[in-house]
């Protein structure tokens, strides 16, 4: 035999071997009831939902009260965290959402084919660019039937027109 095929030999046996071994030593674990298995965040969330249902209440029920002025209803969604919010912005008022500054310049109905939709003219300023602070990302009408005619269109955030009031 050639010290070549001699080699390949010893190589197949020690790895046949090696396998051999392997297998005695593999060892299998308790198995865990995942019904007894919560996660701690939940604790927390339903703590802080009975807090913050009881704010939201008092909030709106303010709200209610004071704001006779024209106002837009806009739903604000953070596409990472995947949370949303309701915010109610008057006419010429800046609000802002996250690094956005919301202002609402105009608020109407329009009686559409029968059906009434709510369309409103939105700027909207990015505020993490520094350069850019008088440039709009959006600037222009938002219909809250269809969000494609005029779409919001950012990476993160995504905002739409639920209603118009007072106008």
């Amino acid at each position: 035999m050639k010290l070549g095929n001699k080699f390949i030999f010893f190589l197949a046996i020690l790895i046949l071997s090696s396998k051999s071994i392997a297998q005695d030593q593999i060892t299998s674990s308790p198995l865990i009831n995942l019904n007894k298995i919560k996660p701690s965040f939940e604790e927390i969330e339903e703590k802080n939902e009975k807090q913050t249902l009881n704010q939201y209440l008092k909030e709106k029920k303010i709200t209610g009260l004071k704001n006779n002025l024209p106002h837009a209803t806009i739903i604000g969604l953070d596409k990472i965290t995947a949370k949303s919010s309701k915010m109610i912005i008057n006419i010429n008022e800046v609000k802002k959402f996250g690094p956005l500054e919301i202002k609402i310049l105009k608020c109407a109905k329009l009686s559409i084919n029968n059906s009434i939709d709510n369309v409103a003219y939105m700027q909207v300023k990015d505020l993490t660019k520094n350069d850019n602070e008088k440039v709009f990302i959006f600037n222009g009408w938002t219909f809250s039937s269809d969000q494609s005619v005029a779409p919001f269109d950012h990476a993160i955030y995504d905002l739409q027109l639920v209603n118009c009031f007072n106008v």
